[in-house]
């Protein structure tokens, strides 16, 4: 079961890893944060990373290290980890790469009740969606043979890995049920149990 953690949000998970390496003010993590393409796989905009800034002093987890002063941009203040947040970095993510945990997609909900829509305009959408998954696998596996090219080490794509991945196996899968919505034998049954809903 997974720990009950005290800032929960994925965003500050990422905010601690990129402090692991040097002290760091706000924009900056924000800036570390898109460079390093952590903005493909957690959702976050300027608020919410002040918010997740916020929490983590709150937490302990960072303290305030200086505030500099620039003649040409605000005061800003910069962050450093506490050991506390160096022990709650390394244990979260321990726990999550260890640990399965149970998700809930919207896709999977809308998986649970696909037997409600009509065979052949599930078979359409579930094209239509199969179309989105080869773009989102093409443009993925161009990103990677682009970073792999510049001489990026596979490690800091493992992400993108994991990604197509999923995809690839969505994609398999979603092939296979539009199969399974055009046969005959479930086509009658449907009709026969919602065909006087419709």
């Amino acid at each position: 079961m997974a720990k009950r953690r005290t800032v929960a949000n994925p965003l500050a998970l990422a905010v601690l890893a990129e402090m692991l390496v040097e002290p760091l003010h706000p924009y900056e993590m924000g800036r570390r944060l898109k460079e390093h393409g952590k903005d493909r796989n957690i959702k976050y905009n300027r608020s919410s990373l002040y918010m997740v800034v916020e929490q983590l002093v709150k937490a302990g987890f960072i303290s305030q290290q200086e505030t500099v002063r620039d003649t040409q941009r605000p005061e800003r203040t910069v962050y450093a980890i506490t050991d506390d947040g160096r022990r709650e970095f390394f244990d979260w993510m321990r726990e999550l790469v260890a640990t399965p945990q149970q998700a809930y997609p919207p896709f999977g909900v809308a998986l649970s009740l696909l037997s409600v829509l009509p065979p052949a305009e599930a078979g359409e959408l579930l094209t239509a969606r199969l179309a989105a998954l080869g773009a989102e696998i093409d443009a993925i596996r161009a990103g990677i043979t682009a970073a792999t090219g510049d001489g990026l080490a596979w490690v800091f794509l493992v992400e993108e890995e994991y990604a197509l991945a999923l995809l690839e196996a969505e994609h398999r899968f979603v092939t296979g049920l539009i199969s399974s919505l055009q046969e005959p034998d479930y086509v009658r049954a449907w009709h026969e149990i919602f065909g006087s809903m419709t």
